[in-house]
């Protein structure tokens, strides 16, 4: 598989992203940033790009996008060639917590600060963990749900291996118990829109009590709420995860009863924030934790954008 990589000038409308002193930072000296992201595939780190490409404009960095296409083994192979291209900081967001685990003894053997954002790595330790509280957003993903339907509900799990989806399948159990709602049903559909719409389809032929869906993303919501077509809303309740556009819209319509809105611009600002900081060899922090808030039909106008 081809490495996907994408190089952004974040400061100036440069000609190309090698060219030299281009953007600097107090010192004099060009501050690039790298940023290894799993996927964008996903309008959810999409928007995280946009935020780590606004925030280094504003803090005079320049940023170079490798997008790993969710191949672990792409994504340190990238990590690599950011090393070798001479970045000051990474940015990651590992495409898995283990089998991307490599990247951190790659940036630490080339002495480069390592910054996780959304979700966490293992190996030795990282620079800064910049993440949202995805236990406790899999808690109310759970009371959400159980505040919208009763009866036997489907858990539609994200890829396996992130963090993200441990610790957001981590919340949901433990959150079941606030409402009268069971898991019949847990399967995989790797946060992909059209594996979700598959799965659903699937189940429904073999169950026609579900009552609801808890989908780790938007995008398998999204795809569940497809297979649903006319009972989304009305006899099945889908609770998301992100608070993607396309998630906020279906809110307003009725066929999502509520999603758990994570702060993907701002994620990849503080990211950048505390990558920025570890080039310059200020001090940053260890852990940032980024707020999540479930968005419902009552406070849906607060997150249109």
């Amino acid at each position: 598989m081809k490495l996907a990589s994408l190089a952004v000038c974040s400061l100036l409308a440069l000609a190309a992203c090698g060219a030299e002193g281009s953007t600097r930072g107090g010192s004099g000296e060009e501050i690039r940033i790298g940023f290894a992201v799993s996927t964008l595939d996903n309008p959810f780190f999409l928007e995280m790009k946009a935020g780590i490409e606004k925030a280094a404009a504003d803090l005079g960095a320049s940023v170079i996008v490798l997008n790993a296409g969710n191949d672990a083994d792409a994504q340190v192979k990238q990590v690599r060639t950011l090393a070798e291209q001479g970045v000051r900081a990474i940015v990651i967001n590992p495409v898995d917590s283990v089998r991307s685990a490599p990247a951190v003894n790659v940036a630490k053997t080339a002495l480069i600060p390592l910054v996780t954002v959304d979700r966490t790595i293992g190996g030795d330790e990282v620079a800064s963990e910049v993440a949202s509280d995805n236990v406790q957003g899999g808690a109310l993903a759970a009371i959400a749900l159980g505040r919208a339907a009763t009866g036997d509900v489907v858990h539609l799990r994200g890829v396996q291996g992130t963090s993200a989806s441990a610790d957001r399948g981590t919340g949901f159990e433990q959150g079941l118990n606030s409402g009268a709602i069971k898991v019949a049903v847990r399967q995989t559909a790797d946060f992909n829109r059209d594996r979700a719409q598959t799965v659903m389809t699937s189940l429904l032929r073999t169950n026609n009590r579900i009552k609801g869906v808890f989908a780790e993303n938007d995008e398998m919501a999204l795809g569940a709420i497809a297979a649903l077509g006319g009972r989304a809303g009305k006899d099945v309740y889908v609770v998301g995860f992100d608070g993607t556009r396309e998630a906020i819209a279906a809110i307003e319509a009725g066929t999502m009863a509520a999603t758990v809105a994570q702060q993907p611009d701002l994620l990849g600002r503080k990211a950048i924030e505390q990558a920025v900081k570890a080039a310059h060899g200020e001090r940053i922090q260890r852990v940032v934790d980024v707020p999540v808030k479930v968005v419902t039909k009552d406070n849906v106008a607060e997150f249109k954008k």
